[in-house]
């Protein structure tokens, strides 16, 4: 009996084992799962307006390019632009919150030790000085495996500069405006001349 069972566990691994390593094939599987949790982690800490949080998974020499196209370099300057965004006396903004999306599975380099990853966000933004607005945008990010422990080493921001929620809003006050004063004028010119002909 033992050796059938033998014959039939080496059967089942000749015809299984290839279909699972088909399945699963990835070198970097694991290192995948490991970023998205840290891609997770990073969305969670914006909106929980935790820079702490944020920092943790960022190497003490990352690179930040925000959305402003102000650079930030080392957790101390990311800190800095933080709380002057959101949370010092004179903050721009209340709240930030976003949602973020993987445009495509990571790219590996250096022997698999260094990713690079993008994708889309979809952001709040809530300013002290006007009303809530949003605004689409990208991300690049290049992380490295540090030790056992992958840290994000640089993240790019950026939005379209010539179509965005900023711009239509703009053109739309631009053309309120000039409506407006189209018909000011009108009236004007209606009240002047029912003055002259008297």
């Amino acid at each position: 009996m033992q050796p059938l069972l033998r014959i039939l566990f080496s059967l089942f691994l000749l015809i299984f084992a290839p279909v699972a390593v088909a399945a699963d094939g990835d070198p970097h599987a694991a290192d995948r799962q490991a970023l998205i949790k840290l891609f997770r982690e990073m969305e969670a800490a914006i909106n929980a307006q935790d820079v702490e949080r944020m920092v943790a998974q960022m190497h003490p020499q990352v690179t930040v390019t925000w959305l402003n196209g102000e650079v930030s370099r080392g957790h101390d300057e990311v800190r800095a632009y933080y709380h002057k965004m959101v949370k010092g006396e004179k903050r721009i903004l209340d709240r930030y919150l976003t949602t973020a999306r993987l445009g495509n599975p990571a790219r590996f380099f250096g022997n698999g030790e260094v990713a690079v990853a993008d994708g889309t966000m979809v952001d709040q933004f809530f300013p002290v000085a006007r009303g809530p607005f949003s605004l689409d945008s990208n991300w690049t990010s290049t992380s490295a495996k540090v030790g056992d422990r992958w840290q994000v080493v640089s993240l790019h921001l950026s939005a379209n500069v010539f179509t965005n929620s900023l711009l239509a809003e703009a053109e739309r006050a631009i053309w309120y405006v000039g409506a407006g004063a189209g018909v000011g004028g009108l009236l004007l010119g209606w009240l002047l001349g029912r003055r002259r002909r008297r």
